[in-house]
């Protein structure tokens, strides 16, 4: 039981790719120079500390396009980006738009609307499902989760949710109830009551692992005893450690839903807007939730933009406030919001993701073959994960290893997101280059190379 629990904080300390271990401490030293330790310092000084975003490992001053820079003009790759850059940082377009947007109406006033909110919930709104027709704007994907929540029960007139273990869906205290990652309950006491959980379908690892019908069973099994639950909330994909379900689980979880009343939200937050090849992941699937929640991307990497979308047969509470935040309908968040779709057709940006899929599935299959640490690659479009194990049979997790990799690539100008202490997610800009996407795969390479597992 010790190693298990030790093997835990571990985990928790890589989890979100940013660490407490010694070999933070052995970056600073080796990779950056006197002027970017002393803002470190500041930094730390200043700023509350918190898992997953603190202590920081270098400085920016820059990004543009693919790539983030130090202030000591350190490039990395960003295979990361918070997933708001499917177009990319500081896309010039946007810049230009936002920065005219600026010269005109910076702010909208509540009880007050204005030709860029409307213009933009038009557009989102043709790219949707045709009964998907009714929009809510809110600054951050938190609150458009939480105006999920809100608007399932006065739909459903019940307050019960199911949701999966280990996923994510935000960061504010209803947003870590519905959503299963432990790291973000610690400490916190009491949740948000009538949250029930249960396990996701896993092709590796897992209790269900390879057997997506156990958790169809589960599913059922849990709306079919409780008539008090209202709302299904899931990921389409799940984005932090990249696990992609069936086409067939999908169809029979929406049926499930739809035989026992209960709404289907779904969690679009990091991986909608081109991100899988598609503009929505559950276009993959043949399947429309009752209520999408979108983010992240939405505002361009720029300004904070989310929504929530849903059908106007619910839109039959005005009495009731669902999330009138204060910048609901900003003008610069809609600018932004609008000119990322724009962008996305524009540079064909979908068609792009599909090309980059194969070259990806093929490239990271080779390293898969041919080093023995790496247990499993999975994802979609743009978003892969790499599962690194210390036995192929066992599947013990390489957490180590997983660090020392990303160390590696981070000397060597490549930066990732880690997650479950032993995955390896790959998110690029959706606008990389074909070389900028094989450089990144080489540095992957070389690292993998350097901690010399060959299969």
């Amino acid at each position: 039981m010790k190693q298990d629990k030790n093997m835990q904080n571990v985990e928790f300390m890589v989890e979100g790719d940013v660490n407490l271990t010694s070999a933070r401490g052995n970056w600073i030293r080796e990779n950056v120079d006197e002027e970017i330790k002393q803002l470190l310092e500041k930094d730390a000084q200043y700023f509350i500390h918190q898992s997953m975003s603190t202590p920081c490992l270098d400085v920016l001053g820059d990004c543009k396009g693919s790539y983030i820079e130090s202030i000591s003009g350190k490039r990395y790759l960003d295979f990361h980006g918070n997933n708001v850059h499917q177009i990319g940082f500081s896309h010039p377009k946007l810049v230009g738009r936002l920065t005219e947007q600026l010269q005109n109406l910076t702010f909208s006033t509540r009880r007050y609307t204005n030709e860029v909110a409307i213009n933009f919930a038009e557009k989102i709104i043709s790219i949707t499902p045709k009964d998907l027709d009714k929009i809510l704007l809110t600054p951050n994907g938190s609150s458009a989760i939480g105006i999920a929540l809100k608007l399932a029960r006065a739909v459903t007139k019940k307050h019960k949710i199911v949701s999966f273990w280990d996923s994510f869906h935000g960061a504010s205290l209803d947003a870590i109830s519905v959503g299963g990652e432990s790291v973000f309950k610690e400490h916190m006491g009491p949740m948000m009551p009538g949250v029930e959980h249960i396990p996701p379908p896993i092709t590796y690892r897992g209790i269900f692992e390879g057997n997506e019908s156990k958790a169809l069973e589960y599913l059922e099994y849990v709306l079919s005893k409780d008539n008090q639950i209202g709302a299904f909330l899931a990921e389409t994909i799940r984005n932090t450690d990249v696990q992609v379900p069936s086409k067939q689980f999908w169809k029979e979880a929406r049926d499930l839903c739809t035989r026992y009343g209960v709404l289907l939200i779904l969690d679009e937050i990091p991986i909608a807007l081109g991100r899988t090849g598609k503009w929505f992941a559950f276009e993959h699937y043949g399947i429309e939730p009752d209520i999408l929640c979108l983010g992240k991307g939405l505002g361009g990497g720029i300004i904070p933009q989310a929504a929530v979308i849903t059908k106007s047969e619910y839109d039959v509470f005005e009495h009731i406030s669902l999330g009138h935040y204060t910048h609901e309908k900003s003008p610069l968040g809609c600018m932004a919001g609008l000119t990322v779709l724009k962008i996305i057709e524009e540079e064909g940006l979908l068609e792009k993701v599909k090309q980059d899929e194969a070259f990806m599935k093929k490239e990271l299959q080779k390293l898969h073959r041919k080093y023995s640490l790496i247990g499993d690659v999975r994802g979609s479009g743009l978003l892969w994960g790499i599962e690194l194990v210390t036995n192929r049979v066992t599947k013990e997790k390489a957490t180590n290893e997983t660090e020392e990799i990303m160390y590696e690539c981070l000397k060597k100008g490549l930066s990732f997101k880690v997650s479950k202490g032993n995955v390896l997610q790959l998110s690029p800009a959706l606008t990389i280059s074909k070389e900028e996407l094989q450089h990144g795969l080489e540095i992957l390479n070389e690292a993998f190379l350097k901690i010399n597992t060959i299969a």
